[in-house]
């Protein structure tokens, strides 16, 4: 079973850029599709990113697309989410979560994914 714990958050003035990191314990790293979450404050739960189990694709949600990058390093086992311009809404507390998939494609949804971390606060100071 696999755990998630997330890293990097943290202040940071709007147009600025931070880099989250995700790392997961699974021996099978290899096998899972990788995704980013956010939630903010009074807001649900949002899809902000996610990358297939070799790297090789990805989505963004249209609000983050252009401005953060999803990747995935699967020989130390960590993913990251890199977060360029950021806006004072992106101010949210972000998630990594994971999914074992036999198939190269983008989990997407939520409720597709087996395992969480527990967030990393990110604010946007404007």
């Amino acid at each position: 079973q696999a755990q998630l714990v997330e890293s990097g958050g943290g202040l940071v003035q709007a147009g600025g850029s931070l880099r989250l990191s995700c790392a997961n314990s699974a021996r099978t790293f290899n096998l899972y599709a990788m995704g980013w979450f956010r939630q903010g404050p009074g807001k649900e739960r949002e899809f902000v990113a996610g990358i297939s189990r070799s790297g090789g694709n990805t989505a963004y949600a249209d609000s983050v697309k252009g401005r953060f990058t999803i990747s995935k390093d699967n020989t130390n086992s960590t993913t990251y989410l890199q977060m360029n311009n950021v806006k004072s809404e992106d101010s949210a507390v972000y998630y990594c979560a994971g999914d074992i998939r036999y198939n190269d494609a983008v989990v997407v949804g939520g409720d597709e994914y087996d395992y969480w971390g527990r967030g990393t606060q990110v604010t946007v100071l404007s």
